[in-house]
């Protein structure tokens, strides 16, 4: 990751700045220990986290969370920094909308499997309880198919085949996925509903869009995106 040498990114006021904040508590949620690729172009702070790690060359799985924020001062940055030390920062707020980049960078698998920009298709819509219903269950099947004492590769293996599902084909949902069918929604993995969940990014009776572009397909809500590759 490369960009010019920025001390710190004013956001457009503090809401910004405290919304950040609570996302990046969420993505520490999912890893304590986990990183977010800071990439301000002008105006526009783009924050990547990873919610999933994805498997093999290829990237497969790899699911990611991502929330724009704009910039009262244009900045060019691309940065990864631990979680923990923007959450840190965003608790110390002051008189403006100032976020101080942490001066410790790291690196990730995962910031480097960047999904494109452009060339999305919009294949449909999903409300934001069928969402969470997916999301709900993906998370109960886990926990319990993950007995006492499991080993991290089939733990691993587990979490892969669940969120790893197509949602909205006839032979493969975990809730929601039939009903959706018969009402014409897109086919999803089954990621989409997790990390959209466990970002904050549902908003009760709203509808969520689902893009595709080639391996990638997207979620976008009023709240932020999520992103995996299939």
């Amino acid at each position: 990751m490369s960009g010019a040498v920025v001390s710190e990114l004013v956001l457009a006021d503090p809401e910004s700045l405290q919304d950040l904040g609570r996302y990046a508590a969420r993505a520490r949620a999912l890893d304590a220990d986990g990183a977010v690729r800071l990439q301000a172009v002008g105006s526009v702070l783009a924050s990547w986290v990873c919610v999933l790690p994805g498997a093999g060359l290829m990237g497969t799985g790899t699911t990611l969370g991502l929330r724009t924020s704009a910039l009262d001062v244009p900045a060019e940055l691309d940065v990864l920094v631990p979680l923990a030390a923007v959450s840190d920062r965003v608790a110390r707020p002051g008189e403006r909308a100032v976020l101080p980049v942490p001066p410790m960078t790291g690196s990730a698998a995962w910031a480097a499997v960047s999904p494109p920009r452009s060339g999305w298709q919009v294949v449909g819509s999903v409300g934001s309880e069928a969402l969470q219903r997916v999301a709900s269950d993906g998370i109960a099947e886990v926990a319990d198919g993950t007995p006492e004492g499991a080993g991290s590769a089939a733990v691993a293996a587990l979490r892969e085949r669940v969120w790893g599902r197509i949602i909205g084909t006839a032979d493969g949902d975990v809730g929601g996925g039939a009903s959706d069918l018969e009402k014409g929604g897109p086919a999803y993995p089954a990621a989409l509903a997790f990390a959209g969940y466990a970002l904050g990014f549902l908003t009760a009776g709203a509808e969520s869009t689902i893009a595709t572009n080639g391996r990638w397909t997207r979620l976008t809500t009023s709240a932020g995106h999520a992103l995996t590759r299939r």
